[in-house]
């Protein structure tokens, strides 16, 4: 019965001291080198071969694809918190609730380049000029029950943009509560592209502006 031979473990500083003792005859070793995508140049120097390049290239491809991939997400980051800082600005500008839903969808489509950007309010009174009206629990159907937030396709939303219902492909919207007690309502990002909003997508922007409308808006008496 044949019985494998065992193998010695060799740790690698006992490997490199073996390499360096044998180095002319490793050099000699054609096929070992080739194997190990080296070569010997002039001057019986080795070299890299072939082989040994097209992983250093592919290696070197791979480092700055991932680190061009990291610059565009850190810019594509710093440009949304730039516009968002310029969004709030605008909005504190509001002179009253009419205006404050008409910058809302200006942000929305001149800043953000988004198909609309929408307010509305759940009842117990009138929706503001400009606010799209909700009947009581509407927030909850749409965003489900204490969510704070519904970022991706919403096909049951699709109700809050009108006629641009049928170009709509993502959307993020976020839960208001203004005044006191609070009246519960929503502000809804909406675009054609499917991707412009992802369920992975984090919502802190979209929130902290949410969090701005709520108290822009009461600066003025509820309607």
């Amino acid at each position: 019965m044949d019985i494998e031979p065992a193998r010695a473990e060799i740790d690698l500083a006992t490997l490199k001291a073996r390499l360096r003792e044998n180095a002319a005859e490793l050099r000699q070793d054609g096929d070992l080198l080739a194997d190990l995508g080296l070569r010997v140049g002039v001057a019986n120097v080795v070299d890299f071969g072939p082989v040994a390049l097209s992983r250093v290239s592919a290696a070197h491809q791979r480092e700055a694809g991932e680190r061009k991939r990291l610059e565009a997400i850190a810019q594509a980051n710093f440009e949304a918190q730039a516009q968002t800082h310029a969004a709030v600005i605008d909005l504190l500008e509001s002179r009253n609730l009419a205006d404050l839903a008409r910058r809302m969808d200006e942000l929305a489509r001149l800043r953000f380049g988004l198909a609309t950007g929408v307010v509305a309010l759940e009842g117990r009174g009138e929706a503001p000029p400009g606010w799209l009206p909700l009947v009581e629990g509407q927030v909850d159907l749409i965003l489900g029950a204490r969510k704070l937030a519904l970022i991706g396709h919403a096909p049951t939303a699709l109700g809050l943009f009108g006629n641009l219902a049928p170009i709509i492909g993502s959307v993020a919207i976020l839960r208001l509560a203004i005044w006191q007690p609070a009246r519960q309502g929503l502000m809804a990002f909406a675009a054609p592209d499917p991707e412009a909003f992802t369920a992975d997508m984090g919502v802190e922007l979209t929130a902290f502006l949410a969090r701005v409308i709520e108290r822009t808006a009461e600066r003025w008496p509820a309607p």
